[in-house]
């Protein structure tokens, strides 16, 4: 029993001592870089404030498109532990800026940390180098531009419209209204007269005659006709006239 804990105790110590709680972080994964700008490598070193990892050294190297890898820095540190930290966790950035890139320095750069008998690698960062960043273009300019034309040619086609069906249809309506004034104020014309009755060239007499004989024909007054004979018809008014006619 007292082997197994020797074991265990033995084993903790083993990962301690063999780095479990140092590591090196590079973040973002990508970026993209101008030639001119330059990039700024990251890394980021996490180790206890202890007197075993405050003394490290960094490397910083280049592996390109063809696999093969660059050494581009070194650099070694000595931290101090400061007071009252002792034995706590610490997160220490040490980016390194290259500045001017070439066009072949797009590649993945790689941050790497070494203790004594420890060693730990970042998993790196893709860099794309261009030559000209992102050109703004002038799409916003251009379709205001657009539009702006698009609307005046609209405004003036629609004003000449409406002033040719002016000039077509207010000639009509005119006329129109012309001769509408024109019936109005026209003075009604007077009916002709009535035609003269038929007996006008008659003498005095002869009217008194036509008279008679008109009255007797329009209401002619009913007559009793004697037993055993039959009634007389009415004279019909040809016959009056030709009567008429006779006496005259």
């Amino acid at each position: 029993m007292a082997s197994n804990l020797k074991v265990i105790f033995l084993f903790l110590w083993l990962l301690q001592c063999g780095g479990g709680i140092v590591d090196v972080q590079q973040k973002p994964p990508i970026q993209v870089a101008l030639l001119k700008e330059g990039i700024s490598i990251p890394c980021e070193v996490i180790f206890p404030y202890m007197p075993k990892y405050t003394k490290f050294s960094i490397f910083y190297y280049w592996i390109n498109s063809l696999g093969e890898k660059t050494s581009i820095y070194s650099r070694s540190e000595n931290v101090a532990i400061p007071s009252g930290k002792e034995n706590k966790t610490a997160t220490l950035s040490y980016n390194h800026r290259i500045m001017p890139l070439e066009n072949t320095s797009t590649g993945t750069y790689y941050c790497e940390v070494k203790w004594n008998g420890i060693q730990k690698m970042g998993k790196g960062v893709f860099v794309l180098a261009r030559g000209t960043g992102y050109a703004e273009t002038s799409y916003g300019w251009e379709i205001l531009i657009t539009l702006t034309t698009l609307l005046a040619v609209l405004s003036i086609t629609t004003t000449a419209l409406l002033l040719w069906k002016r000039k077509v249809l207010c000639p009509r309506r005119n006329q129109l209204n012309i001769l509408r004034q024109k019936v109005e104020t026209q003075p009604p014309s007077a009916s002709p007269p009535p035609p003269p009755p038929v007996y006008d060239c008659l003498d005095l007499q002869q009217v008194d005659v036509y008279s008679i004989l008109e009255n007797n024909t329009n209401n002619p007054s009913p007559r009793k006709s004697p037993p055993g004979k039959t009634p007389k018809k009415p004279a019909t008014l040809e016959e009056s006239s030709d009567t008429l006619y006779e006496n005259i």
